[in-house]
């Protein structure tokens, strides 16, 4: 995975890093006292980082690309951490935490350890926001590994470590071209 984000890195930064999130801030950003603490795991370009820093929020951004993290690094104005999502030993310290099209790569057979060290490092009633292609595929697709869910799988999921679903809903994807795309966005609360 690592490979494929670090070989199109450039490619993979101009096509999101300006793209628009604002809609699916919304319910997240709502839930978090002003100046929160934000996790924002596989930050990609690191757009929705940079968003929620000129909103005034203290942001922590990670991605298992080192490629990724320096272009992002260097979008957000401060350093990105490089990390794999199976790597994660945060403290307990963040108000919320931000997946945006990141956690679809970890395999079914790792999601639940992973969601469950993200658990540890959100504080009590601390938010967790994450977003899914939706469908019952898993496996490789164009050079990535993908674990897409239903609402459905979704809401098992994140219950079954023990978060409290808070928001589903179901949004295209916002990309140009790409809106045919579905996508299953998840809101739960520690």
């Amino acid at each position: 995975m690592e490979n494929y984000y670090n070989e199109s890195a450039k490619d993979f930064f101009e096509g999101t890093a300006y793209v628009d999130m604002t809609a699916n801030y919304k319910d997240f950003l709502a839930n978090l006292p002003q100046g929160a603490k934000i996790l924002d795991i596989g930050c990609g370009s690191g757009r929705d980082s940079l968003s929620f820093k000129k909103l005034g929020y203290e942001v922590v951004a990670m991605d298992g690309s080192i490629e990724m993290c320096k272009l992002a690094s260097e979008h957000i104005g401060q350093e990105v951490v490089h990390m794999q999502f199976q790597e994660i030993d945060f403290p307990c310290i963040f108000d919320g935490i931000w997946a945006a099209s990141s956690l679809l790569h970890v395999p079914s057979s790792e999601i639940e350890m992973v969601l469950g060290k993200l658990k540890v490092c959100l504080k009590d009633e601390g938010v967790f926001y994450a977003s899914f292609k939706n469908s019952e595929f898993e496996g490789e697709r164009n050079g990535r590994y993908f674990l897409d869910l239903t609402e459905d799988k979704a809401r098992a999921l994140f219950t079954k470590v023990g978060f409290k679903v808070e928001k589903m809903w179901i949004t295209g994807d916002v990309r140009a071209g790409r809106g045919d795309e579905k996508w299953v966005n998840i809101l739960v609360r520690k």
